[in-house]
């Protein structure tokens, strides 16, 4: 084939409305797109000018909505002073925003590891560019960790029934959905799933043969169940009792979105690793796995890298965003909000017999609508109805409508949300 046939075969796009169809893309993401040309705030406009409520926020990313131009001067700033140092050197922002990261946590009361860190309760963190290589960087500290401690554990990893990780292999190998899993197997072995918040499960399964446990404290692809109390207290007792490293991935329910800055404290989960990332800089790519010292002191020069990690661009952008969240009063307004939705919610539950049980904490919230015998297609076919009406709303495993507004959204907002939602519901229960 000639390159100019190549070329012409690879651009074969064609527009319908707002959405594009065979855009050069590989074929994983689907063939039909709805085209978003800009945002503002909570809303979207699409291609043809129609406007939309975004409670997604390209799945929990744009906490602080679109088109800011607080992030705009930022980042365009950096970029016109240093745009890119690789890990070989760093940058002040880089350097400023990983003491924010490592020196504000505000988890455990006391060191269970009787440790006295300067820098707090984390004592490092390995910055990455994006979800799932937070949580590959997090397998890998540990495994390291596991083999050089004074009494090595066995290399296994603990994880859960409906968890979700990432996509690339080790993350995948840990994420339970075996339409994810099975196209890309064999991963890697050594990886045992139990039931998520089976106290009894973990109690016979856990022994010094894992490396590690990775857990979700709420399960965000996986129906948004939250993790019992009881089962963070558990899975603090049994890692240390073991010397088994405990990661949360904090992905999704990081950075303030259900109303603390990680959602572990209001469980009072004690992990040795967190991973963040979605909300981490605004929109672009940033990621951050935090280590505590005695994983952090096990770590060599070499073991691990990434060539735009830290970078100094989303590193300005995220020190600013850390400052808003951990603003005085700001966790109170999205506990706030969160109410106002959740009583939005109800009532919802209420008028609709196809609704069911309310999921999620915080302002990553869900609501089921398979308890009265709704099934996948029928979930699907509800998103794109709530696109005739203007919002954008996301699924959680196979029957949960998940929604993740920007935490910036206001009473007013709330208002109209639910107003549409209602529109989209009767349009809905009409067609079912």
């Amino acid at each position: 084939m000639s390159q100019k046939n190549a070329t012409t075969v690879s651009s074969q796009e064609i527009y319908q409305g707002a959405y594009v169809v065979d855009p050069a893309f590989t074929k994983n993401y689907g063939k039909r797109f709805l085209v978003f040309t800009k945002g503002k705030g909570v809303w979207l406009w699409d291609l043809v000018g129609k406007k939309y409520l975004d409670l997604a926020s390209g799945i929990a990313v744009n906490s602080f909505g679109h088109g800011r131009n607080d992030f705009a001067r930022i980042v365009a700033k950096q970029m016109a002073t240093l745009a890119h140092t690789s890990n070989l050197f760093t940058s002040p922002s880089t350097i400023e925003f990983a003491r924010r990261l490592v020196g504000s946590s505000p988890l455990a009361k006391d060191n269970p590891y009787k440790l006295h860190h300067p820098a707090g309760y984390f004592a490092g963190v390995h910055l990455g560019n994006s979800g799932t290589e937070a949580n590959e960087s997090a397998l890998k500290y540990a495994r390291i960790y596991a083999s050089r401690k004074p009494k090595p554990n066995g290399t296994k990893f603990l994880a859960f029934k409906n968890s979700f990780h990432g996509r690339t292999m080790g993350a995948l190998s840990v994420s339970y959905t075996a339409k994810y899993r099975t196209p890309s197997e064999p991963l890697i072995p050594g990886v045992e799933f139990i039931p998520f918040n089976d106290l009894d499960a973990l109690t016979k399964t856990l022994d010094s043969s894992f490396c590690a446990v990775i857990v979700e404290p709420i399960q965000g692809e996986g129906g948004l169940t939250p993790m019992s109390v009881d089962f963070a207290q558990a899975l603090n007792t049994l890692t240390r009792r073991h010397e088994v490293v405990l990661i949360a991935d904090e992905i999704q329910s990081g950075m303030g979105r259900t109303g603390t800055l990680f959602a572990s404290q209001a469980l009072g989960l004690e992990p040795d690793i967190i991973t963040l990332a979605k909300p981490l800089a605004g929109g672009l790519p940033a990621s951050a796995t935090l280590v505590r010292a005695h994983i952090n002191d096990l770590i060599h020069a070499g073991d691990h890298g990434s060539t735009f990690g830290g970078n100094p661009v989303a590193a300005a952008l995220a020190c600013h965003i850390w400052d808003h969240v951990t603003k005085e009063g700001f966790l109170d307004k999205v506990e706030a909000l969160s109410q106002q939705f959740r009583s939005g919610l109800e009532a919802l539950r209420v008028e609709f017999s196809f609704l069911g049980q309310l999921r999620g904490k915080g302002m990553l919230l869900g609501i089921e609508i398979s308890e009265n015998g709704l099934t996948n297609k029928d979930l699907a076919g509800l998103l794109e109805v709530l696109k005739k009406h203007g919002v954008i709303a996301l699924r959680s495993g196979s029957n949960v409508l998940r929604m993740a507004p920007p935490l910036c959204i206001s009473q007013a907002e709330v208002k109209q949300a639910f107003d549409k939602l209602r529109a989209a519901f009767r349009e809905f229960d009409k067609l079912k």
